[in-house]
């Protein structure tokens, strides 16, 4: 297996100290092929001191949990980042050796590893106190007992992802937070368990929190989401994006709690409306992103506001906001974000929209992309003047053929419209 380069100058010249700092920048598959060079490099590849971060998602397919025991075994205590997502072969007992070898772990990405169950955050709990980071998104099988056990023996926890873990409830909420109150981020997406007293024990006991991810928790209300604007002050994203219950009063809230928001996404948020967003626009300056796609209510006065008061703004989705107007586009276009800030805009489906929204934007220089999809009035022409002005920019835009193809056979024929990204 081995070759006779123990003796090999760079052997002899180098120290084993700066051989080994060498191959600390070096990622796990090359590692594996200097193990095979030679007896000295076998033991240079695999010292522990190297094996620090790995990622696993390239070879999700292969990976076994007799891979994650024998990584974990060599590594011990060096690992300090392990990313085993989508190895859909890694279960509770692998994961258990693999808490026990190695005790410094502090971030640890589980998403999609199916065969989890609460067993896995127990051995977490007794053995990894030092975990900050741990995603177990889509991991279906975790309950309430797995958020009590993180709470009870990873206390520095600052981010934790159990998007999809559906059978999440308020108790668990409510354990994790008690014990876990530095978090700093929690993505809940898909938890459709969770209910406004849920975001109650969030508010009240983790004040440091900068992101909220509640996309399609159905049963958050403005109640709930009131409570987490009053009781986190901090917070720069939060995603609201399918909670259709929730009303202007959030956006209110956030506008007199969250001064430093960056990212909010509400769509299909259909009973927002102007009147908020102006509340939300006047008070949050650091805007950055924001979608509102399906906010229907809203109108040209929102855009009026965040060209005002919302100078940071790069990223807006309207798409399906039906009552934008091309005077909208022209505030947001001449607005503080638009010459040096704006790169993304999304407008599908605003049948208001005509080509003279693409002229209010050709001033936009950092511009790099634009949604134009079953925008009914845009033209090619108006694509191509817009491109003389933005040469590298994205339009994404599809027409209808002018008349239907003719049919055969006396049936009515199928045809789609032709996406063309110009």
């Amino acid at each position: 297996m081995f070759s006779n380069n123990d003796e090999a100058v760079i052997n002899k010249k180098l120290p084993k100290e700066l051989l080994l700092r060498i191959f600390s920048f070096l990622d796990v598959v090359t590692l594996c092929r200097c193990a095979q060079v030679s007896r000295a490099w076998n033991v240079l590849a695999l010292d522990g001191s190297n094996w620090q971060r790995i990622d696993l998602f390239d070879f999700q397919r292969d990976i076994e949990g007799r891979v994650v025991e024998n990584i974990s075994k060599r590594c011990g205590g060096f690992l300090r980042k392990l990313s085993l997502r989508g190895c859909l072969g890694v279960g509770d007992n692998a994961l258990r050796t693999f808490a026990q070898n190695c005790r410094n772990i502090e971030v640890l990405n589980l998403n999609g590893c199916t065969k989890i169950t609460d067993a896995t955050c127990t051995s977490l709990s007794k053995f990894c106190s030092k975990l900050r980071h741990l995603d177990l998104a889509s991991c279906t099988s975790i309950t309430n007992l797995s958020l009590k056990a993180l709470s009870e023996g990873c206390p520095l926890l600052e981010q934790l992802n159990i998007s999809w873990c559906d059978q999440v409830t308020k108790d668990g909420i409510q354990a994790l937070v008690r014990g876990c109150g530095g978090l700093k981020a929690l993505f809940l997406k898909g938890c459709t368990q969770l209910e406004d007293e849920a975001l109650k024990y969030i508010g009240a006991h983790c004040p440091e929190l900068v992101t909220l991810n509640l996309q399609t928790c159905l049963q958050i209300t403005d109640d709930g989401l009131i409570t987490i604007c009053r009781g986190c002050h901090k917070l720069q994203s939060l995603c609201a994006s399918g909670c259709s219950n929730i009303t202007d009063a959030i956006l209110n809230a956030l506008g007199q709690n969250c001064p430093r928001l960056r990212i909010l996404e509400v769509a299909r948020c259909s009973q927002l409306t102007d009147v908020g967003f102006t509340t939300l626009a006047r008070n949050c300056h650091e805007l950055e992103k924001m979608d509102l796609e399906e906010c229907v209510q809203i109108t040209d006065s929102t855009l009026i506001q965040l060209s005002i008061h919302c100078p940071r703004l790069q990223v807006l989705s309207l798409s399906h906001c039906e009552l934008i107007t091309d005077d909208g586009i022209r505030h947001l276009g001449n607005g503080a974000c638009a010459h040096d800030r704006l790169e993304v805009i999304e407008l599908d489906n605003c049948p208001l929209i005509t080509d003279a929204s693409l002229e209010h934007l050709k001033s936009c220089h950092s511009l790099e992309r634009i949604e134009l999809y079953d925008c009914q009035q845009i033209t090619r022409a108006g694509i191509k003047r817009l491109r003389t002005h933005l040469p590298n920019i994205k339009v994404h835009a599809y027409f209808a053929p002018v008349t239907p193809p003719p049919s055969v056979g006396g049936s009515r024929q199928r045809f789609c419209r032709c996406c063309i990204i110009l």
